[in-house]
């Protein structure tokens, strides 16, 4: 596939947020871009106002009908189920489908590629990375995995970019269509058990993730992860890391007015007094691996700290949508349990005093049984829990494994498993001070009606 001589794209599953991405990108090259999706979103109506044609009935007479001929790509993702019409259709066709990973993997060919990896932080790490450049004149393109908040998109555009920054999914083995110039792992953590079988082998295909880095690459990643891996020895390493010894570290750590402030010692010199624009330790960990990425490309250590300032995060990363003395609401898309365990501790230590009430969406049955004591334990760390039905995604339910059992093994007393219908009935006779939700399945239309019910109490 010549990437660089399309005129027509096809998206099955067009909507979802990496997929979009793509979509805006052949979109902006002049393609003409056509969609498929199961349901109409807010993501799906801002593409079809930038021109990007959507439908979303199986229809296979909405294919495109020169997408058999050269200059036309089909690209799907793992989500769309095999009985689908269309996809059943362009199969029989003979049409090659490619994957959202191989399709990335195309097109970083074209540019000096940042890659992100690891189980926790990609997108917002891709995120700062990219806005850092951004500020600091360096043209780049950048793929991620949710909505950035400082370009209102999950895609960022320059004009003659020569730099590709993008998150690399350890889904499915999907990061192994890349070969980045610089790759940062953020953690190693088991996830995906469903995919891997058990945690070594999840190691070994980060092993190889490492190993598709360019001949003379750098690697950027904690000590931890440098243990556990298997690095070539012409690969450049260097660590990054929040409370430990490292070639970039956080130093003389404060909390002022709701964000953290650090020296960042750079193993040649410390720059003093770095606002990270976002509460939380875990995102002063991600600014730390962002700042030790632009300052391997050269950029001035001033520039790199005032950029940082200046960034807003993302969408569904710790992102607080009411702040008051009397309630406060963040919403989060943790869905592992570390993950769980950094944004209640970030809550923790910006609310002290604080009751904390968390309304979590367990994402995955096969995820809910792998890690359900470790669910358990983190969820445990709130003062009230309310727990919803397990979000399905791309799979079918497994016997024994639903939200009563992650309930059982909390050993809080205020918990409750309660039906999404009842949400706001139930919420709305609490006594509400901090308010987390997290989740990444469809817990996030539950945002604006939660945060409009709190403003009325508020107000």
């Amino acid at each position: 596939m010549n990437i660089n001589n399309l005129h027509t794209v096809y998206f099955l599953g067009v909507g979802g947020i990496g997929m979009s991405a793509i979509a805006r990108y052949f979109n902006s090259l002049g393609c003409k871009v056509v969609g498929y999706d199961k349901t109409k979103t807010v993501l799906t109506e801002q593409l079809e106002s930038e021109g990007i044609s959507i439908h979303y009935d199986e229809d296979i007479n909405q294919i495109p009908e020169n997408i058999k001929e050269e200059g036309a790509l089909v690209i799907f993702t793992p989500a769309i189920p095999s009985n689908n019409k269309e996809f059943q259709y362009l199969k029989e066709q003979g049409v090659k489908l490619y994957k959202r990973s191989e399709v990335l993997g195309l097109i970083s060919q074209n540019y000096f590629t940042i890659a992100i990896a690891g189980t926790h932080g990609k997108t917002t790490t891709s995120s700062i990375i990219a806005h850092i450049l951004n500020e600091c004149g360096v043209n780049c393109v950048a793929f991620f995995g949710g909505i950035s908040l400082n370009f209102n998109s999950n895609l960022l555009l320059n004009k003659d970019a020569t730099v590709m920054v993008v998150e690399a999914d350890e889904f499915d083995r999907s990061f192994l269509t890349l070969n980045p110039d610089i790759a940062l792992i953020t953690s190693v953590d088991a996830d995906h058990l469903d995919i891997y079988g058990d945690k070594n082998e999840m190691k070994n295909a980060y092993s190889e993730f490492v190993e598709k880095i360019k001949q003379g690459g750098k690697l950027i990643t904690k000590q931890e992860c440098i243990d556990e891996l298997s690095i070539r020895s012409d690969i450049k390493v260097s660590s990054y890391s929040v409370d430990a010894l490292a070639d970039t570290s956080a130093k003389n750590i404060e909390i002022k007015e709701g964000n953290y402030v650090v020296d960042v010692d750079s193993n040649t010199e410390l720059i003093y007094e770095v606002k990270i624009g976002l509460p939380g330790i875990h995102n002063v960990e991600n600014a730390i691996g962002a700042f030790a990425i632009a300052d391997k490309l050269g950029i001035d250590k001033q520039q790199i700290k005032a950029a940082l300032e200046s960034y807003k995060g993302v969408q569904r990363r710790f992102e607080t949508h009411i702040k008051t003395k009397d309630i406060v609401y963040i919403d989060d898309y943790a869905h592992h349990p570390s993950e769980l365990e950094m944004c209640i501790q970030s809550a923790r230590e910006l609310y002290p005093d604080k009751k904390i009430t968390g309304i979590f969406q367990p994402h995955l049955y096969s995820r809910t049984r792998d890690f359900v004591d470790e669910f358990a334990k983190t969820l445990s760390l709130l003062d009230e829990l309310i727990l919803l039905d397990i979000y399905p995604a791309r799979e079918l339910p497994i016997e024994g494994v639903n939200s009563k059992l992650i309930e059982g093994k909390v050993t809080i007393s205020n918990k409750s498993v309660v039906a999404k219908t009842d949400l706001l009935t139930v919420l709305a006779d609490k006594n509400i001070e901090v308010l987390l939700t997290m989740g990444a399945g469809d817990i996030d239309v539950f945002v604006q009606p939660i945060k409009g019910q709190l403003l009325e109490i508020v107000l």
